[in-house]
């Protein structure tokens, strides 16, 4: 596995971990607590500020939104017991297809 891909996993664990934690002591936690909504309002508003940026910004601030776009989706996927493996399975499945072929 390479370090990038290793990052999926060591912060998959992270957010696993969190789910236990203190809202008081964890951003992570917080969004946790305060439920699905809360967090899908999060994945949106990232949503639209790496639009924003890709519009209108430097590749640091693209890179930057598009980070938190990723760690926002990555909290969605674990509050809902979703592994990012699973994510990477079905774009390997479409590796090669139709889907990635234009």
């Amino acid at each position: 596995m390479t370090p990038e891909a290793d990052i999926l996993t060591r912060l998959s664990q992270v957010l696993q971990a969190r789910k236990e934690a203190d809202p008081a002591a964890s951003y992570v936690a917080t969004l946790y607590a305060k439920g699905l909504d809360k967090i899908l309002e999060k994945v949106g508003e990232e949503a639209i500020e790496t639009i924003l940026a890709a519009k209108n910004g430097t590749p640091a601030a693209i890179i930057h939104e598009t980070a938190d776009l990723w760690f926002h989706t990555l909290v969605m996927l674990a509050h809902l017991e979703i592994g990012h493996e699973e994510v990477l399975r079905e774009l390997e499945r479409r590796f090669g297809t139709h889907t990635f072929q234009k």
